[in-house]
């Protein structure tokens, strides 16, 4: 049989799931996303041979792979950092195929939309809970 994990173990009926970060959802998203450009405008690259084969090759699996890696910090303030300095990189390799300059910039506005408009759903969700909470307090009949 698998082995539990722990929010599993301390599961108990009637406890509330806890509420996921929507701003960390929507980053991860264009994270990934990017990481997709990442390998495209790799290929791009060293098709066009805009640059030395390894080199090329290698930046752009290691950019894929730290896009890929972020995901899983997003949860701590060095990740969002970091995101923000992956919209550079990817800014920077317009230098390299100029259309990155246009996709860099699509993505890097996409990046900020979701980190502000996931802060204030996040926002919205807690007001909302914490309204839940009280009228589950004030009417304990009906909960």
């Amino acid at each position: 049989m698998a082995k539990l994990t722990r929010a599993q173990r301390e599961w108990r009926p009637g406890m509330q799931k806890k509420q996921r970060s929507v701003k960390t959802m929507f980053a991860s998203t264009i994270l990934v996303c990017e990481a997709l450009l990442a390998v495209f405008v790799t290929l791009a690259a060293f098709g066009l041979k805009r640059g030395e084969p390894a080199v090329v090759l290698g930046l752009g699996a290691a950019i894929a792979v730290l896009c890929i890696v972020n995901c899983a910090l997003l949860t701590k303030k060095i990740g969002f950092i970091i995101g923000w300095a992956l919209q550079v990189v990817f800014f920077l390799s317009g230098f390299i195929l100029v259309d990155m300059f246009y996709l860099a910039s699509a993505f890097a506005l996409c990046w900020w939309y979701a980190l502000s408009k996931g802060e204030s759903m996040d926002r919205d969700n807690a007001k909302r809970a914490a309204a839940q909470e009280a009228w589950d307090q004030a009417h304990p009949e009906q909960a």
